[in-house]
């Protein structure tokens, strides 16, 4: 629920060494180019489909999101379409760490997705990360889906479809603004549990963590 930091050099000895797995994960094939073939999933409140971004068809509709006083107060990016342009170009001509997606409930964008390499970003030099830790942001963009748990449903179901196509992800982690307190309620109904609390350049945040061991109990 906050935007993706752009990648920096990699940390020093007492962290992970982002960059050695970095290029593991380009031999490998295994970052987040495959999005697209996910296909869709049942929810209690509907069929929902992460569909990647492409600007020339989404980005009014995002810009319009980003301009929602409450998205704006915690993704800040709120101002002109070239804003939201600039966020997203630096995900969508990146070397697949990252994955911008529209939420579309029953073929209705309705929700925006980051999905992203959470081992391989900054995040990492702020807690233990895990090799293939994927990490997610969200903002809903219907006033009307806001408030009645519908976010909660999504953030289930999209963590289920990370850890049913990422086979080699054992957690999915996400670092909400510790002051958003609707973000880390529905995190915590989603099947997240409370980890830490962790300074990061721009917020103080919950780290929030999806055990692919506890998958089937919480």
């Amino acid at each position: 629920m906050s935007p993706t930091r752009p990648p920096v050099d990699p940390p020093g000895d007492d962290t992970l060494d982002l960059r050695v797995d970095d290029l593991v994960a380009l031999l490998d094939g295994d970052l987040l180019d495959s999005v697209a073939d996910w296909g869709p999933t049942t929810t209690p409140v509907g069929s929902f489909q992460l569909v990647p971004v492409r600007i020339e068809r989404d980005l009014p509709l995002l810009t319009r999101w980003m301009n929602d006083p409450a998205v704006a107060a915690f993704w800040e990016l709120a101002g002109p379409e070239a804003v939201t342009a600039e966020h997203l170009r630096a995900q969508l001509e990146g070397d697949g760490r990252s994955v911008p997606c529209l939420g579309v409930l029953d073929a209705t964008p309705m929700s925006y997705f980051e999905l992203y390499r959470a081992d391989l970003d900054p995040l990492a030099r702020h807690y233990p990360a895990r090799p293939h830790d994927t990490g997610i942001h969200l903002l809903v963009g219907g006033v009307t889906d806001r408030g009645r748990g519908v976010g909660t449903t999504l953030l289930r179901a999209v963590a289920d479809l990370v850890l049913d196509h990422r086979p080699r992800c054992t957690r999915v982690v996400a670092e909400p603004d510790i002051r958003n307190t609707p973000s880390v309620s529905a995190f915590l109904s989603g099947g997240f549990r409370y980890a830490a609390e962790v300074d990061l350049p721009d917020k103080r945040a919950a780290l929030m963590i999806r055990d692919r061991a506890l998958r089937h109990v919480l």
